[in-house]
């Protein structure tokens, strides 16, 4: 899983690099780059309980109907938030390290490439 964390990472560096990217994001200090990866990890969470809660029956004692569902994703989604603040599968601290890696890799390749050009 690690091999394939990094492969994942190196392509999103290398488009963000060659303007592949829509958006840049660095996390300038250790806070912020927990909370991006707790957001990783939410939306994630979110996505496999989706997953999970779509083959649960309709059966619903209380009227349940298109308002359920078309609340059931955003329930989905703060239970994914509360989950990863919480610790939720522990991805968010791994994520933690490694945007913190990596951007550490990009500061200290920037300040050597402006040392080359001076």
């Amino acid at each position: 899983m690690d091999g394939l964390l990094d492969l994942q990472l190196n392509q999103a560096l290398s488009a963000s690099r060659s303007g592949g990217a829509t958006a840049q994001t660095t996390a300038t200090t250790p806070e912020a780059a927990r909370a991006a990866a707790e957001d990783f990890e939410s939306v994630f969470l979110a996505q496999m309980m989706e997953a999970m809660f779509a083959q649960v029956g309709e059966d619903d004692p209380f009227g349940g109907g298109p308002g359920a569902n078309a609340f059931r994703g955003l329930l989905n989604e703060e239970y994914a938030k509360v989950m990863a603040q919480s610790g939720g599968l522990g991805l968010s601290d791994r994520l933690t390290s490694e945007i913190l890696r990596y951007q550490e890799a990009a500061d200290s390749q920037g300040s050597t490439q402006d040392g080359d050009s001076q």
